[in-house]
């Protein structure tokens, strides 16, 4: 295998493997537990043993479990998920630090505190570049939470022990004890192509990790690094066989700014920066690379090739990829639209530039889910748009796009990264532009409605007519109810015939018989043979002629009544038996779709009371699908659940049910729960929605 191959296959696994440890849920694990004898199981000096007891006694009360529903966008829907992570409080009143993959998308956050209470959360601001979120937990009163201290984290050195708490695979609360390895751990370059990125961000920009050896799992994502004075000195963030942590003292700094913006301003330059190389013999400044289209460095005069000795008075120096993500620190934080003076070494001559930063975006503004065109779309960043080779920001950019959906089924299709930029000749800026004109052309109209979109693919420009909408379920239409005769059969093959002795016989044998039904009224019973009907015989012998007599018997009137030929054991006789009207099918019977929770009902029919053995009295209707990621599949509602009453209001039928749940759609309760019978077993199903503004 060529080296370049070897090198490429070795990061796809090691990127997989950070990958998936970051999304797996959290959990705990103890540092020791007691023998019987009482000891210890670690053998560590009691100085240590104090100090570690200490440490855990200051931070562990501040620890939480964060169980979250979160969303992701795919094949235009937003599904709903559960992820667990960890946090750690930080004020009195109850701010909570974490991952940004913990609760950056949450819907909806519940934290189990370490005395195992349970208490919601809301989001107050999420940093995607620095993988830091900061929620707040819920109080009545002027209640008062435990709260965890920083230290200073640019004082660790290589050999300082640490504790990671948290909860692996979403445990209960546990600590880990282990030493710091590394206090610049950057992502090697034995990755490239890979990087770590969040939502488009490439964290590792901005973040070297400290690296340790204390063990931390899925689930540990969110929670503190800890000294042994009882110090938050890090955020829990990756593990590769070596686990890395936030530094502290920057997951104080960005939390501060969440709490008090809500979210982090950062001066963005337009400046593409890497180590200097080593063939240029130079120890100071940095190489710039190449400067964004249009950005302030760019208009400022910066050239590739230019080396960066200062900026903004700061001497700057960055030999080794070490070094690059304190000097993007530096650059994000000046202050936004001042001017500054930089130095450059261009061609052996330092040359002064004058530049103005501006705010920088994030790379990929936050998804939206669009029903009735069977998409998830977003805005488009100054990122997207310069990566995209676009003169500007207008248009909506497709995230994913459902199949069969509106989008999806118009001739030419809209596909993932196409941008609609007019619909029914109206320009369409933002999302909220084309939410306003969706608003417009499907206001009082029950059906799709086609318009005319302009969307554009790469270079190119196209036309398309969608039918926007969302469509009714469809009417299925009754059947022409038809003669039945109340009994299950299966066919007489020569085989069964053969094991039997019976010759030169055909037709079915009875396998079950309904109950309080006229074929049990006229004395059939599961077993019987019928050879004939009103003299004929009954031409089946295959499986497939399964239709056969069922064919026969619908070439009846209901209600009339035929001779039946019939062998019991060794006896051959005549029965006759009145004809019943056929039950209606699964597919004839009304339905009902909640969009809100994303599951479809229908009623009740013959077959299903028969297949379950309820009672004819036990009202209800059948969960006949469940969409995936939705509020219903979250609560583990099932295809299959009878569902009997809502919020301990009886349901009847679809029709009744699809009244109590357009009164739960206008009041929005915070809870919903379902009653329902699933095979022998009765549950109670809690739906926890996070409904829209």
């Amino acid at each position: 295998m060529k080296p370049g191959r070897y090198y490429a296959k070795q990061a796809i696994k090691i990127f997989l493997v950070i990958i998936t440890l970051l999304l797996l849920p959290a959990s705990w694990t103890h540092i020791e537990s007691a023998t019987a004898s009482g000891q210890s199981q670690l053998h560590i000096p009691d100085t240590i043993r104090r100090a570690v007891d200490n440490a855990v006694a200051a931070v562990k009360p501040a620890v939480v479990r964060i169980h979250v529903v979160t969303v992701r966008y795919s094949q235009g829907r937003e599904e709903k998920e559960e992820t667990v992570g960890s946090g750690v409080i930080i004020t009195k009143d109850g701010h909570v630090i974490t991952n940004h993959h913990v609760a950056g998308k949450a819907k909806r956050i519940v934290c189990t505190l370490f005395n195992k209470e349970e208490v919601e959360a809301d989001l107050i601001g999420t940093d995607p570049l620095t993988d830091i979120s900061v929620i707040k937990l819920h109080s009545k009163g002027k209640r008062e939470f435990p709260a965890a201290r920083f230290g200073d984290s640019s004082r660790l050195k290589v050999g300082d022990y640490v504790l990671a708490i948290g909860s692996p695979y979403a445990l209960s609360q546990s600590v880990t004890m282990g030493i710091v390895s590394n206090t610049e751990l950057v992502m090697p370059r034995l990755f490239w192509p890979f990087r770590f990125t969040l939502e488009g961000e490439e964290v590792g920009s901005i973040v070297r990790w400290i690296g340790h050896d204390a063990s931390i799992y899925g689930g540990n994502s969110g929670g503190p690094l800890v000294n042994l004075k009882g110090e938050v000195v890090g955020i829990n963030e990756i593990s590769l066989g070596i686990s890395g942590a936030i530094p502290g003292n920057l997951a104080k700094e960005i939390a501060g700014k969440l709490m008090k913006h809500g979210k982090v301003s950062r001066s963005w330059f337009g400046l593409e920066l890497q180590p200097l190389l080593k063939s240029y013999g130079k120890k100071k400044g940095v190489l710039i690379s190449g400067t964004i289209e249009g950005s302030p460095a760019e208009k400022a005069g910066f050239l590739p090739g230019d080396i960066l000795l200062r900026i903004a008075g700061q001497k700057v120096s960055v030999r080794f990829s070490e070094e690059l993500p304190v000097l993007n620190q530096v650059l994000m934080k000046l202050p936004v639209g001042e001017e500054i003076k930089a130095m450059v070494l261009r061609h052996g001559k330092e040359i002064t530039l004058k530049v103005s930063s501006q705010e920088r975006e994030y790379v990929r503004p936050k998804p939206r889910e669009l029903k009735r065109w069977g998409v998830t779309v977003s805005n488009i960043s100054l990122w997207a748009a310069r990566e995209m080779k676009r003169k500007n920001q207008d248009g909506v950019l497709i995230t994913t796009v459902r199949p069969g959906g509106p989008c999806g089924e118009a001739k030419p299709k809209i596909i993932r990264e196409d941008v609609i930029m007019e619909v029914d000749g109206k320009p369409v800026k933002d999302v909220e532009g084309l939410l306003d004109i969706t608003d417009l052309i499907t206001e009082g109209k029950s059906e799709p409605v086609p318009v005319v979109v302009t969307f554009e693919r790469k270079t190119e420009q196209y036309l398309t007519v969608v039918k926007v909408g969302t469509k009714k379920l469809i009417d299925r239409g009754l059947e022409a109810r038809k003669a039945w005769l109340p009994v299950a059969t299966q066919v007489l093959t020569r085989d069964i015939l053969a094991g039997l002795s019976i010759s030169n016989r055909s037709g079915v044998r009875i396998t079950q018989v309904y109950h309080d039904s006229s074929a049990e009224k006229a004395g059939l019973k599961v077993g019987d043979l019928i050879v004939g009907l009103d003299g004929e015989i009954i031409p089946a012998s295959e499986p497939e002629d399964f239709e056969v007599l069922p064919a026969m018997i619908r070439q009846y009137k209901i209600g009339s009544k035929v001779k039946l030929t019939v062998l019991r054991g060794n006896e051959e006789f005549e029965i006759k038996v009145k004809l019943a009207e056929s039950p209606k099918l699964p597919r004839e019977m009304e339905e009902y779709r909640d969009e809100n929770f994303e599951f479809t009902v229908r009623d009740v029919v013959f077959f299903d009371r028969v297949r379950e053995e309820w009672e004819e009295d036990l009202k209800g209707v059948l969960v006949e699908e469940v969409g995936e990621g939705g509020w219903a599949a979250l609560a583990h509602l099932a295809v299959g659940d009878l569902i009997l009453t809502v919020k301990g209001e009886s349901v009847l039928d679809v029709a009744s049910f699809g009244k109590i749940m357009k009164k739960v759609g206008n009041e929005k309760p915070k809870n919903v729960v379902f009653q329902v019978k699933r095979g022998i077993h009765n549950l109670f199903i809690e739906l926890e929605p996070s409904w829209p503004e």
